[in-house]
């Protein structure tokens, strides 16, 4: 196998804030040659495919700022510092949502956009839900819960109303696992 690998020579950070840092490294290449890396470091984060008794995909609206308009998503939050990702799922879906839940499988996990940034995102499979009294979104945080069924999720991905790779990869495992 041939060694891809790039030697940090040099690092600035430019950013250390709350929820990313951003860094420029000078690399070198493996043929010499030096370059500049812009990178993204992130804590990581989890996402939840939590689905009603009655087989209703529960999912939120909200504005996302990057790109200057709402899309539904499943429920998903940050990792926060010594927290498993298997407990990140069960606070960011009874935050968001309201609800609690019974069995929480893991489906897969994989890094969000590995050419500039190291997050990694964790994805759960969450069925056996029950309403809670505690629902809290952060101070910043405005969504509105939505519950959809397959059908509805699909013709919100043609809408691109559904618009981000955890969502549509969500709506396609759940394709899958009805057989």
């Amino acid at each position: 196998m041939k060694n891809f690998e790039e030697k940090t020579i040099n690092r600035q950070t430019i950013y250390q804030g709350r929820i990313i840092d951003l860094h420029v490294d000078d690399v070198e290449l493996p043929n010499g040659e030096s370059s500049k890396r812009e990178l993204v470091f992130h804590p990581g984060a989890v996402a939840v495919i939590a689905v009603t008794d009655e087989g209703k995909i529960v999912m939120v609206e909200q504005y996302r700022k990057a790109l200057e308009k709402s899309i539904i998503e499943i429920p998903a939050g940050k990792l926060e510092p010594g927290e498993s990702p298997e407990i990140t799922a069960e606070r960011e879906l009874e935050e968001e949502t309201g609800y609690q839940v019974d069995s929480l499988t893991y489906v897969m996990s994989y890094y969000t956009s590995p050419g500039f940034a190291d997050e990694k995102i964790y994805i759960y499979h969450a069925t056996g839900l029950r309403p809670s009294s505690k629902r809290s979104l952060d101070v910043d945080e405005f969504v509105e819960l939505k519950e959809v069924t397959i059908d509805e999720a699909l013709e919100f991905i043609k809408q691109e109303k559904i618009h981000d790779a955890k969502t549509i990869h969500a709506i396609y495992y759940l394709l899958q696992q009805q057989g």
